[in-house]
């Protein structure tokens, strides 16, 4: 059953998004956020409600739940300071606020704002893999070396977010990690990945030195790794040359595994692709 809002439809079955015929990309937790306001409309949801539905009851901190929130005003063109559809309540939580319409094949069900029976169904597994690109570490022990090795985590979501096949996690997801030592089981819990990617950059002179590899989380496994050397000349070209040369590695690996993971489930399977 569809839910429609002002000019938004959001179906959970599909797991889309849409404003009039335009699809509005989300992160795969953002979307499940942002359901499960729309479906508990009624009531004022705590950061336990959250984390019991959307983490199954991890603890997540805070700025990651400030920021996925953040990311489901975005999405349906609110914000912290308009709070016109997702609003915050002091002290207790959030509210979507929204007029709501539930749509199912014969048409308009209700508008009064009780929450469908689905809410109670599992939540279909998005059908594109997602991917998450972790801020580069900086080994130089140069504070100011710092805008080099953002530059190049950013360069690469951006290139890898302009290919429409998989999900890829904003910057200011990714980046809570900055500065912190993580499993990546718990980036890809955090965050609803399957891949993640991380390297380092050292410079030492004139040279700098950037390591790159792609893992896949569900298996444990490296999919990919590489080095490369240059010449810091100009700093913007090489950042250029090396995202580039990244990103034309990483889509190839994706599509193998993705196909590899698709050939491995089992031919009864009624599922879409995972995400973990």
């Amino acid at each position: 059953m569809a839910i429609h809002f002002e000019d938004f439809v959001l179906d959970p079955e599909r797991r889309e998004l849409r404003r009039a015929d335009t699809l509005v990309a989300l992160e795969p937790q953002v979307f499940d956020l942002l359901l499960y306001l729309v479906r508990n409309r009624e009531r004022v949801v705590t950061r336990d409600n959250l984390l019991d539905a959307i983490w199954n009851g991890r603890v997540v901190s805070e700025s990651t739940l400030t920021s996925r929130i953040n990311a489901a005003r975005r999405s349906v063109s609110d914000s912290g300071e308009e709070q016109r559809l997702i609003r915050t309540v002091a002290r207790k939580g959030v509210r979507f606020v929204g007029e709501v319409t539930e749509l199912s094949s014969a048409g308009p069900s209700s508008a009064s704002g009780k929450p469908s029976d689905a809410t109670s169904a599992g939540l279909p597994l998005p059908d594109r893999p997602a991917i998450a690109v972790l801020p580069f570490t900086n080994m130089s022990g140069e504070a100011e070396q710092d805008y080099f090795s953002d530059g190049i985590s950013e360069d690469i979501i951006t290139a890898l977010s302009k290919l429409r096949w998989f999900f890829v996690i904003a910057r200011n997801s990714s980046f809570i990690y900055k500065g912190h030592t993580v499993h990546l089981r718990q980036v890809a819990d955090e965050l609803g990945v399957r891949y993640v990617v991380e390297g380092s950059v050292r410079k030492e002179g004139d040279r700098v030195r950037i390591t790159a590899q792609l893992n896949d989380v569900a298996t444990g496994s490296h999919l990919w790794a590489e080095r490369y050397d240059r010449e810091l000349a100009d700093v913007f070209a090489v950042q250029d040359e090396i995202t580039e040369a990244i990103v034309a590695a990483i889509e190839p690996q994706l599509y193998a595994a993705e196909n590899f993971r698709a050939q491995r489930k089992p031919p009864d399977s009624m599922d879409g692709p995972g995400i973990c």
